[in-house]
């Protein structure tokens, strides 16, 4: 027989999801959340700010510019993402463009295509070719600046 006591601790819930773009919704244009939740399980193209937490689920699709204190991608984002706290890419999760993050987690599966940059090392850049010191990835913007490689050498 099984005895169920409050000797053990609960387990914590699961944030509150404040705002759904459903499956078969595509949006366009320019989302504000403040410091409530979106998840997006349909199509987003254009800005989303908040100062919470995005979530692009399995099959979700953001292209264009997030700036969140945490995004968790298991779906697919496409741009810019400017997330100040954590970027979390899951197993199923694409992320590709230019991300400048507080930290990142990729879990094995994930996949991050282009360039990312940690906050606090953006003050490290050197201003002259918009380079990091000791890096030889260009900023966004710069990407034109890039001289071809010879192969030879």
């Amino acid at each position: 027989m099984a005895v169920f006591g409050s000797s053990k601790s609960k387990p914590e819930a699961a944030p509150a999801i404040h705002s759904l773009l459903g499956k078969d919704v595509t949006f366009t244009g320019e989302i504000h959340t403040g410091a409530r939740s979106l998840r997006v399980e349909g199509t987003v193209d254009g800005i989303i700010h908040s100062t919470g937490e995005v979530s692009i689920a399995p099959g979700g699709l953001v292209k264009g510019t997030v700036f969140a204190k945490h995004l968790v991608v298991t779906g697919r984002a496409e741009g810019t993402m400017k997330i100040t706290d954590c970027l979390e890419i899951h197993g199923t999760g694409y992320v590709e463009g230019d991300v400048e993050v507080g930290s990142l987690v990729v879990d094995e599966g994930g996949t991050l295509q282009g360039v990312c940059i940690r906050k606090d090392q953006t003050k490290n850049l050197d201003a002259n070719n918009g380079t990091a010191k000791g890096g030889t990835l260009p900023l966004p913007g710069k990407l034109g600046d890039t001289k071809k490689l010879d192969p030879k050498h």
